[in-house]
């Protein structure tokens, strides 16, 4: 069985995966995709007065302000959320959330911090993809019209979500020189370069996908750890957020990687 054989073949599946999940895999997708926006606002709620006191001591901005900032992030975060599953003003809810990051990365202070600033981007990413689904619903309702000027954005769009989904990895490599880490680093390097310039999309994006989840629920299973301790928090935030990067790959194998991707400009040669 040749190289390329192989390659039909798991493509084959992928198609196939592809078919039998269709209805769900969107759904499946957007609720990942929001899970750490949802576990950061159930937070809030339940860690109101240490999230007010953080930012109290941090910035120094007394009482009120603190609490409103822990506030907003509460309300936003659920929000976002509920309109993103119900499918009700999704543009709307990804500019709040995208609003959400952007604040959260200047009073956390994540700016300074390399691997989460990295985290933060590939959340945006993901929350580009599904700004880019949300547009071809709407566009889909005239469907006799042409709308090549319209699909431009979203091409980009998707283009940029792709690429910051793939700093979510960048952030998973591991530099030591064990076998595994090795491996793992040059599989995983392969995959997201794949993913970013959209060449056999959906297969390198659905490998990527059970990768990840593997490494997720392997590294951070925060349930295996009391909740009092600060490890439990730290591996809970690190699993949501992974499964958010999860979601977004999932938007692409559903959605296809987009016109700006050598997928599609194969189909013109």
């Amino acid at each position: 069985m040749g190289h390329n054989d192989l390659m039909g073949t798991a493509e084959d599946f992928a198609d196939q995966f592809l078919r039998v999940t269709k209805q769900y895999l969107p759904h499946v997708a957007r609720l990942c995709l929001i899970s750490t926006f949802l576990e950061d606002g159930i937070r809030m709620w339940f860690q109101w007065s240490e999230q007010r006191d953080y930012i109290d001591s941090t910035w120094n901005c007394g009482y009120l302000l603190a609490s409103s900032f822990v506030f907003l992030n509460l309300l936003g975060q659920l929000t976002g959320c509920i309109l993103v599953l119900s499918r009700n003003f999704v543009q709307y809810a990804c500019f709040g959330l995208f609003g959400i990051i952007a604040l959260q990365t200047i009073a956390y202070s994540i700016l300074w911090d390399l691997k989460f600033l990295m985290r933060n981007l590939a959340l945006g990413g993901g929350l580009l993809l599904l700004l880019a689904e949300s547009r071809s619903e709407g566009k889909s309702m005239f469907a006799g019209v042409p709308t090549m000027r319209e699909s431009s954005p979203k091409q980009y769009m998707q283009l940029g979500g792709r690429v910051l989904l793939v700093l979510m990895f960048m952030t998973l490599l591991h530099f030591d020189a064990s076998f595994f880490s090795i491996l793992q680093n040059i599989v995983g390097t392969a995959l997201m370069i794949l993913v970013a310039v959209g060449f056999k999309t959906k297969l390198a994006a659905l490998t990527l996908v059970v990768w990840l989840f593997a490494i997720n629920v392997y590294f951070n299973a925060f349930w295996t750890i009391p909740v009092y301790k600060p490890m439990h928090d730290f591996l809970k935030y690190d699993f949501f957020q992974t499964m958010s990067v999860i979601g977004g790959l999932l938007l692409v194998v559903a959605l296809g990687p987009g016109g700006v991707s050598m997928d599609e400009k194969k189909k013109e040669w």
